[in-house]
C-alpha cells in the first residue's frame, strides 16, 4: 500500500508539470501535497503502531488524505488537464489504498504491536 501510494503520487507529479501556470499555487499545488500526504500519514502510522489509537488516527488521515487526492483528479479531468483514461486510472489506484487503509483500521489488532507486559514485583 504504501509503495502503492508512492507510485501513484509520483504519477501525478509528473503529470501534475503539464497543467497551466495559473494552476501552479492551486490545483497543482493542492493534488501533490494531498498525494504526498497520504504516503507520509502511512508512513506515521506504521510508525506509530505500538500505539492503537494513534495507529487509527494516521490511518484515518491518510485517508482522508487519499480521498482528497481522488478529488483533486476528478477537477484535473473536468478541467481537461488530464484525460478521462488517466484520471479513472489514477482514480482506482486511490480506490485500492483508501481500502487497504480501512481492512488495517478494522483489523488493527492483526498490526499493533504487542507491548511487553510489565512485571509485578511482590
Amino acid at each position: 500500500m504504501y509503495k502503492l501510494s508512492v507510485e501513484a503520487a509520483m504519477e501525478i507529479f509528473e503529470i501534475s508539470k503539464l497543467f497551466p501556470k495559473e494552476e501552479i499555487y492551486s490545483l497543482t499545488d493542492q493534488i501533490r501535497r494531498s498525494s504526498r500526504s497520504a504516503s507520509g500519514q502511512i508512513v506515521e502510522g506504521w510508525r506509530r503502531r505500538k500505539y492503537k489509537a494513534a495507529f487509527i488516527n494516521k490511518l484515518n488521515e491518510a485517508e482522508g488524505e487519499a480521498a482528497e487526492t481522488q478529488v483533486w483528479l476528478e477537477y484535473s479531468v473536468k478541467c481537461k488537464y488530464i484525460s478521462r483514461e488517466t484520471g479513472e486510472v489514477l482514480h482506482k489506484k486511490y480506490d485500492l489504498i483508501i481500502g487497504q487503509l480501512v481492512n488495517m483500521g478494522n483489523n488493527s489488532d492483526k498490526w499493533v504491536l504487542k507491548r511487553e507486559k510489565e512485571s509485578v514485583k511482590i
